[in-house]
């Protein structure tokens, strides 16, 4: 009987600004065939609730993208690329996509005025597909209404003292006089909504939404300042109208205070963005029999075991006893500390100084010929381990 052939899984992140992750689990399994005979690749592209989620468990699951027309951040109309994954019960939605930052130009960035209403339209296309679960990535936010554009379109009011409503964004929030929830939408009832979220950020505070988020948003400081009040305002009228108190919550202040509004309108659990994608492209059962784990990203440094999807990876193959290396784009400063979370090794793509001009056009050869090399070093060994078997 002859041997087993060697079965890898190949599960990395996007190499930002590059290659998608399915991309690059492509890239990473052609070096590896090529320089191991008969080798069995399982690919399991990644990600960590961030930019290519949607993607990543679409992809895995054998689901679909589907395109919507709703609102940006300002309220014009855009395409924006959700999912359903392949048991058809569960969307997948990136905020970004609908209410994200990249959709505004520069002298755009305006957080008193921005809007999550379309992220609110994703959802309700999401609830007349009839989904159980919805899983919202929430980083990379344009907005600091504290979810309220979201919640207005899922049939929540927001009145100001003479029982009108406020107008969008989060500079309105100080006229809050009243919530009516009574008109949300009742198909939320036992929809199931994880929401991925790497931040604790309380919703105010020194360390809330507006205070940390809002400047990068385009807020100056006096803007910080009317911003970090409207939410003040949003939590205590939350708590008397609602009964909800998410206002220290961690992670409430995440996506200028879209957490909270998450939590509080529809129910949302927020949890790392890696953990909800390993359970939804089910992660830890494409690896079942596998011989080693190859995982990477663009960059891998220090930052990578907090909640980067290599790390999260890795953590799921520990658990199995599968070793895992790291193949990635470059290698960062401390990069060394992957070590902690279960990879054993890590590798770099780059063959030479590149400009970011021409590091799209060569990234994919590069990352196929340093698989290569890395396959190559892996059949070696084996070939090793044989003939010393045999002494």
């Amino acid at each position: 009987m002859g041997r087993r052939a060697m079965k890898i899984a190949v599960a990395p992140n996007a190499f930002k600004g590059t290659l998608t992750a399915a991309e690059a689990a492509s890239c990473i399994e052609r070096g590896l065939k090529a320089a191991m005979r008969g080798v069995r690749v399982v690919k399991v592209p990644m990600a960590d609730g961030g930019d290519g989620t949607v993607r990543a468990v679409v992809g895995a699951t054998g689901g679909r993208l589907v395109t919507s027309r709703v609102c940006d951040p300002l309220g014009r109309k855009v395409a924006a690329t959700w999912g359903l994954a392949g048991d058809g019960r569960t969307a997948v939605i990136e905020m970004a996509a609908a209410s994200g930052l990249a959709l505004l130009e520069p002298g755009e960035r305006n957080p008193l005025v921005t809007s999550t209403f379309g992220t609110g339209e994703l959802i309700l296309q999401a609830l007349g597909r009839k989904v159980r679960k919805v899983l919202i990535g929430i980083g990379g936010s344009a907005t600091n209404d504290g979810g309220t554009g979201m919640a207005r379109a899922l049939g929540v009011k927001f009145l100001d003292r003479r029982g009108r409503q406020l107008p969008s964004g989060g500079g309105a929030l100080r006229q809050l006089a009243h919530i009516d929830a009574g008109g949300i939408d009742l198909r939320l009832r036992g929809v199931e909504v994880e929401v991925a979220c790497d931040v604790d950020n309380p919703l105010t505070g020194p360390r809330g939404a507006a205070r940390v988020y809002g400047p990068q948003k385009g807020a100056t400081p006096a803007m910080v300042r009317q911003l970090d009040a409207g939410l003040r305002r949003l939590a205590e009228v939350l708590r008397r109208d609602l009964g909800v108190d998410v206002e220290a919550a961690p992670g409430a202040g995440a996506a200028g205070g879209l957490g909270a509004g998450l939590m509080a309108f529809a129910g949302g659990r927020l949890r790392p963005g890696v953990d909800i994608v390993i359970d939804a492209v089910i992660l830890a059962d494409r690896l079942k029999g596998c011989d080693l784990v190859v995982t990477g990203e663009g960059r891998m440094d220090g930052q990578t075991v907090f909640g980067k999807a290599p790390a999260g990876v890795a953590r799921a193959a520990r658990s199995l006893g599968i070793p895992v290396i790291a193949i990635c784009g470059s290698l960062g400063e401390d990069a060394g500390k992957v070590a902690g979370v279960g990879i054993s090794a890590c590798f770099s793509a780059l063959e030479e100084p590149v400009g970011e001009a021409d590091l799209g056009r060569r990234a994919a050869g590069m990352l196929e010929r340093c698989a290569q090399q890395v396959g190559a070093l892996i059949a070696l060994f084996r070939i090793a381990r044989r003939v010393s078997a045999r002494v």
